[in-house]
């Protein structure tokens, strides 16, 4: 989604190319000019097995009416989202600590970060000029300037 005039020919952009797992940040100078490499950020935690983030199964708990024992299953599943939600929000204070009144943010995501990384943007009292739903980590700074210029 591009705002009204949001994308100005003489504005410095900051480029977010991000999923679970990896970001890359770019600054661009102009509208079309070229993708300058800043940063690459990675999570590790996000690519570790459940086994090795969790040291033993989940703990078990007495109800008190009902059926009795049961086991906390949840736990697994939240360690690697929080570790989505971590992440998200060290990519969005790099970009702030980096980003000057005036300049833009464009940013593209793998569809399954994008929604987390725009919330923890938002926190951060950041917005985006430009979003793009798309899983692009792996490609190069010319493939996403491509990208960002099609979508322009």
């Amino acid at each position: 989604m591009v705002k009204e005039d949001a994308l100005v020919g003489n504005r410095t952009y900051w480029v977010v190319v991000a999923d679970e797992f990896q970001a890359k940040l770019y600054q661009r100078f102009k509208k079309f000019s070229d993708l300058n490499p800043v940063l690459e950020l990675k999570n590790d935690i996000a690519r570790e097995k459940m086994e090795n983030l969790i040291s033993d199964k989940g703990g078990r708990a007495f109800d008190s009416h009902g059926q009795g024992r049961h086991t906390y299953g949840s736990e697994k599943s939240d360690v690697k989202s929080q570790s989505y939600l971590a992440f998200a929000r060290d990519i969005a204070a790099q970009v702030k600590r980096r980003r000057k009144n005036g300049d833009g943010l464009i940013v593209i995501a793998a569809p399954r970060f994008l929604g987390v990384l725009r919330g923890a943007l938002s926190k951060a009292g950041l917005e985006s000029d430009l979003a793009i739903d798309k899983e692009v980590t792996a490609k190069s700074a010319d493939f996403v300037r491509d990208l960002i210029d099609q979508h322009q």
